[in-house]
């Protein structure tokens, strides 16, 4: 049987949706540290012995309940995302280069970002923020993009030169021009 300390640590996940650090959980729990240690040793043992879709894990950003990558297929078909190919590849281009500026962006993707940016903020897929040192926005991906992708790390991208980023501009440009004309 499980403990009433376990039981709300479980609603705690449940409720917050993303991952607590112990310490967070002891503060919504109103306990110490050593009886959120002790309820989340028990919580984890029981969703492992239940045969069950949810889990309780242990992730870099602290502790979380979620889906078994068993049913993570069910996500795909059950919660598609309708994005566009222009929006696709700008968010794609965001988690390639995050933090970007939005001024950036449009110079890497064109103006179409106007458009696809207010979208992807608004599924929760980035994040926007006025940047202090500039009057452009800047822009990240959110843990949103992380879960819903599957993609725990991105490859950090850097061109060395101006030439390289203007090569990876046209061969952008070439590839969109390509799936229009199909």
């Amino acid at each position: 049987m499980i403990t009433a300390t376990a039981t709300k640590i479980e609603a705690i996940l449940y409720l917050k949706g993303k991952p607590l650090s112990l310490g967070e959980i002891a503060e919504y729990a109103a306990c110490d540290r050593a009886t959120v240690e002790e309820g989340m040793i028990e919580l984890i043992d029981n969703y492992a012995r239940r045969d069950s879709a949810l889990e309780v894990v242990e992730t870099p950003n602290g502790y979380s309940l979620q889906l078994r990558s068993d049913f993570h297929d069910l996500v795909q078909t059950l919660i598609p995302v309708e994005l566009g190919l222009g929006a696709l590849r700008t968010l794609a281009a965001i988690a390639l280069n995050s933090p970007i500026l939005q001024s950036d962006l449009i110079n890497l993707r064109g103006s179409g970002v106007y458009q696809h940016v207010p979208e992807l903020v608004e599924l929760g897929f980035v994040k926007k923020r006025r940047d202090s040192d500039s009057r452009s926005y800047s822009l990240q991906v959110t843990p949103k993009f992380h879960q819903y992708f599957q993609i725990d790390q991105l490859p950090q991208i850097f061109p060395t030169s101006q030439k390289e980023q203007q090569l990876e501009l046209e061969l952008e440009l070439e590839l969109e021009q390509e799936i229009k004309t199909e």
